[in-house]
């Protein structure tokens, strides 16, 4: 199945200034994470980060960080635990007024993640929070697209090893470019010049 941009949202795990130079590759995994937070917007993409013991570890880099409407601190390894689920599946609303209805016939607005239901992630380090939110959101009943090209760990084997769990779990591995020119579908898409000079 071809992602849908309207119905994907955005997760960049721990992009963290202390943790980057430490990772396998590391400027590569950054500037596709910086490819897909550019890209997200030009197909109306929400994009969220998490940032992993921040006080130790510093914030994500400034140029991740301003890509993201809102960065989640936690303790976990996994994002779910401290909250990301919340963020990407906000509580739905009460239509109508509480002295017109009774709770019972008021009617829900629709949910956030109804709306959607893929999330696309990537993140470092790849065998620890990265796999961990992963596998949680899939718990979630989430779509869960990860892009190999922008997640990294310390060693390639750790990372090649996440990737091999993720994809026995139900997790699509996926490229940056991949996300890309399906969130276009067509070069006919108002984005595609756009598109074009964030991917070369």
């Amino acid at each position: 199945m071809l992602l849908d941009a309207d119905e994907c949202q955005l997760v960049l795990v721990d992009y963290q200034e202390r943790l980057l130079p430490a990772i396998h590759d590391g400027p590569a995994v950054l500037r596709n994470a910086v490819r897909l937070g550019k890209l997200a917007p030009l197909f109306g993409v929400p994009v969220w980060g998490t940032e992993e013991n921040p006080q130790g570890l510093g914030p994500n880099v400034a140029e991740v960080r301003a890509l993201c409407a809102k960065t989640l601190a936690k303790t976990h390894f996994s994002g779910c635990a401290d909250g990301l689920v919340e963020m990407l599946r906000p509580p739905a609303r009460q239509g109508g007024n509480a002295r017109s209805l009774p709770k019972h016939l008021q009617k829900n607005a629709p949910e956030t993640a109804l709306q959607r239901p893929a999330v696309v992630i990537a993140g470092c380090e790849a065998h620890v929070c990265l796999m961990q939110t992963a596998l949680d959101l899939l718990d979630e009943e989430f779509e869960v697209y990860v892009v190999t090209d922008a997640c990294g760990s310390r060693t390639e084997r750790n990372r090649d090893a996440a990737f091999d769990r993720l994809a026995g779990a139900g997790c699509e591995l996926v490229t940056t470019e991949m996300v890309a020119f399906e969130w276009l579908r067509s070069s006919e898409h108002p984005a595609f010049r756009k598109v074009l000079e964030l991917i070369k």
